[in-house]
């Protein structure tokens, strides 16, 4: 079991920690097939997905959702309170447009067929979470996932995410997490996997 420290100890994140949670889902998320599909210069993917996340924490997520950090990794969750509200307003998707250049098509395309695949029912909603990869092994992710989890289970509800790294299944799956569903972006992307977490007693 890894060892909880300060530097891993989940605490909520907020807009003054932008900068910090930008740079470091950029830095997680540099091998994601999914955004290599929405970023693929190399150059510029890690600038692209910083002013991708902060944007999305800035304007969405840290206003209506539930979002957490640790010294090396963040989370964003969506409670089925603030699922309404957190869909971008038309300025946050302006602003992603502008930030996704020319591929802000194959983006809306990947927005709406994840859509199509999502859950009816009351949830919460894992939509980020991330680890700098010079952390990884050292319970960052785990910790935020354990935090979040707990919250959903205290609640009685399932927790549902998207994943298009194979790599990171068998670790959801480590947390309870099933594949619902699997999924090919529209235009050549990459796979998705939709996964589902029924809630445990407390």
């Amino acid at each position: 079991m890894t060892r909880m420290t300060l530097s891993n100890t989940p605490k909520t994140a907020t807009i003054d920690d932008a900068r910090m949670v930008g740079r470091t889902l950029a830095s997680a998320f540099g091998d994601d097939p999914m955004m290599r599909w929405f970023f693929p210069d190399d150059a510029s993917r890690e600038a692209g997905l910083d002013r991708y996340f902060t944007t999305l924490f800035t304007r969405q997520y840290g206003l209506h959702g539930v979002c957490e950090r640790t010294g090396s990794a963040a989370a964003f969750w969506v409670s089925p309170e603030g699922a309404d509200k957190a869909v971008p307003d038309a300025e946050t998707v302006q602003q992603l447009v502008e930030i996704l250049g020319d591929r802000a098509p194959v983006f809306r395309e990947a927005v709406m067929a994840a859509a199509e695949h999502g859950p009816t029912e009351p949830h919460w909603y894992l939509a980020v979470i991330g680890a700098d990869p010079a952390a990884r092994g050292l319970g960052h992710g785990s910790a935020l996932l354990r935090s979040g989890l707990a919250k959903a289970d205290a609640a009685g509800l399932p927790v549902y995410l998207e994943s298009s790294k194979p790599d990171n299944l068998p670790v959801y799956e480590h947390f309870g997490f099933r594949v619902r569903d699997e999924f090919s972006l529209p235009g050549g992307g990459p796979v998705l996997w939709s996964m589902k977490r029924d809630p445990r007693g407390a």
